[in-house]
C-alpha cells in the first residue's frame, strides 16, 4: 500500500513492508521504487521493517519540484526517516547514493549506517584512459544523448550496457514501466535535471560522515571505467574507518535488481551490525 508523505515543495510515496529494524531504500534517477522489488521481500524474511521510497520526481511522488539535487533528495529522505521515527540504515542507488552521503553528515541522529550502490558521490572528471575503456565509452554517450535529447528510446540503450549479461525474467516489464513514467513531460523533466547536477555537493560532505558507510559498486558498470577505484575514492575522502568497498562480479550500474541475493548478502551483515544503532 503506497503512503504519502507531505515535505516541503511536493509529497514523497513510499510503502512500508515487514517489521523490525529500519531500512529505508531509495532508488536512482529514472527509475521508481520497484527497482528493489527482490531485495525488500528478502530484507523482510531476514527481520527488518523495509521502506521504499520513489525519489522526488519519480514514481507515484510529485513530479514538479523547484530543483533535483542530492542535497535535495537528502532532505526528504530525513524528512521520511523523521517521519518514521528512525533510527534507519539508508540504502541509495546512484544520484541517491550522493543523497545518502549528505543524509548522513546532516542528520547521524537518524541515520545509523548508510549503504551506496553504484553511487554518483563524487565531482566527476575524465581521464584519457578512461575513454579507452569501450563499456565506459558507450555508457556516457548513451546517457548523455538520453539528457540531451530527452529520449526513453536511449534511456533503454544506456539500460541495455548499464545491466549486462544476466536480467531478471521480468526485466522487458521493467522497462515499460519506467517508458510509462518517463512519457510524462515532467518525470522527463525531472530525469534530465537529476542528470545535469552535480555530485560535487555530496563529495563536499564526505568527510562529514560519521556513521558507517558500505559502498558497493558491478564490476561492469559503465559509468566508471574502474568501478572499484571510484568505490575505492568515495572511502578514502570519508574519515579513516568508516568505510568498506564490496564488488559484485559481473554487475552493471543495477546490482540489486540484477544480482539480489549477492546484493542482500552484502547488507546483510551490515544490517546486523548497524541496523537499530
Amino acid at each position: 500500500m503506497t503512503e504519502m508523505l507531505t515535505v516541503d515543495g511536493g509529497t514523497i510515496a513510499y510503502e512500508i513492508s515487514g517489521s523490525g529494524p529500519l531500512v529505508v531504500l531509495a532508488q536512482g534517477m529514472g527509475d521508481t521504487r520497484a527497482a528493489y522489488r527482490f531485495v525488500v521481500p528478502r530484507l523482510v524474511a531476514a527481520g527488518y521493517r523495509v521502506v521504499a521510497t520513489d525519489i522526488r520526481g519519480t514514481g507515484e511522488s510529485s513530479a514538479r519540484w523547484p530543483s533535483y539535487t542530492r542535497a535535495d533528495i537528502a532532505g526528504d529522505l530525513i524528512a521520511l526517516i523523521r517521519h518514521l521515527g528512525g533510527p534507519a540504515v539508508l540504502v541509495g542507488h546512484s544520484i541517491s547514493g550522493g543523497a545518502a552521503t549528505i543524509a548522513a553528515a546532516r542528520a547521524p541522529e537518524l541515520i545509523s549506517g548508510i549503504v551506496e550502490l553504484a553511487p554518483f558521490t563524487r565531482k566527476q572528471s575524465i581521464a584519457l584512459g578512461d575513454l579507452r575503456v569501450k563499456r565506459f565509452r558507450i555508457g556516457m554517450t548513451r546517457l548523455l544523448l538520453t539528457g540531451i535529447l530527452g529520449s526513453v528510446s536511449w534511456w533503454h540503450r544506456y539500460l541495455d550496457i548499464a545491466v549486462p549479461g544476466r536480467r531478471p525474467a521480468d526485466w522487458d516489464e521493467q522497462l515499460r514501466g519506467m517508458a510509462g513514467m518517463l512519457a510524462d513531460p515532467d518525470r522527463m523533466g525531472a530525469m534530465r535535471a537529476m542528470g545535469k547536477s552535480t555530485p560535487a555537493d555530496a563529495g563536499a560532505r564526505l568527510g562529514d560522515v560519521r556513521v558507517p558507510a558500505l559502498i558497493i559498486e558491478g564490476s561492469l558498470d559503465p559509468d566508471w571505467a574502474d568501478p572499484r577505484a571510484e568505490g575505492e575514492a568515495i572511502v578514502a575522502a570519508m574519515p579513516a574507518g568508516i568505510g568498506t568497498v564490496e564488488v559484485i562480479e559481473g554487475a552493471g550500474h543495477y546490482p540489486h535488481t540484477q544480482f539480489p541475493e549477492e546484493t542482500v548478502e552484502l547488507l546483510l551483515p551490515f544490517l546486523k551490525a548497524h541496523a537499530g544503532a
